[in-house]
């Protein structure tokens, strides 16, 4: 949890006393301090709790702006859920029990986010070709242009962020994060019940 003392950002459960320091506290054995351990000598300027905090920034103002555009394109209904849950659904359909171990959640919870979708017309039940006791969730139409247009706004908002900073800086970022986060959490689609803490 982030909160500000004395303009500062203070991390409160890493700094005891929210931003007050403690002038009998040793750094940790063997390390420097603004020095990440295993790093070349030389200061990492920040505190950590900052970097989850900006890649979360990050990733929350591509997705807002994602919605506006979105929004003006004909989806103003879209929510963030609600794209997790189309790609959980797929191109060959899934159960609700399917899309809710895709997404981690309940069935039940699933079947909430299903519902809506259905009700806005981004998706549709059917029998299941393979057993007849099941129903499958397919995308309609709808649902396919709302993530085709999803794909291009994002390749926009990339090359927006390329404009900014420089193609070379938006590669040796996307490359460092394949270095450092696990190819099988790279593309899950659980993110909204991890946040939600389901």
């Amino acid at each position: 949890m982030v909160d500000h003392v004395d303009e500062g950002n203070v991390n409160q459960v890493v700094h005891r006393g929210k931003g007050i320091p403690d002038p009998g506290a040793d750094p940790a054995p063997g390390h420097e301090p603004g020095r990440a351990p295993g790093r070349a000598p030389g200061p990492v300027p920040g505190p950590g709790f900052e970097l989850p905090l900006l890649l979360f920034g990050g990733f929350r103002t591509l997705i807002d702006r994602l919605h506006a555009r979105l929004a003006t394109e004909g989806h103003p209904d879209l929510r963030p859920a609600h794209g997790f849950a189309m790609q959980a659904i797929g191109a060959r359909g899934a159960t609700a029990s399917d899309i809710g171990r895709r997404l981690g959640v309940s069935k039940q919870a699933a079947g909430k986010t299903v519902d809506r979708l259905l009700a806005l017309g981004y998706a549709e039940r059917a029998d299941d070709p393979a057993d007849a006791r099941r129903k499958l969730v397919h995308l309609t139409p709808r649902g396919y242009d709302a993530l085709a247009r999803s794909a291009a706004i994002f390749d926009e908002l990339r090359a927006e962020w390329a404009a900014t900073l420089g193609a070379d800086r938006i590669l040796d970022m996307e490359t460092a994060l394949r270095n450092v986060v696990p190819a099988e959490t790279a593309f899950r689609l659980d993110a909204t019940s991890w946040l939600g803490g389901a």
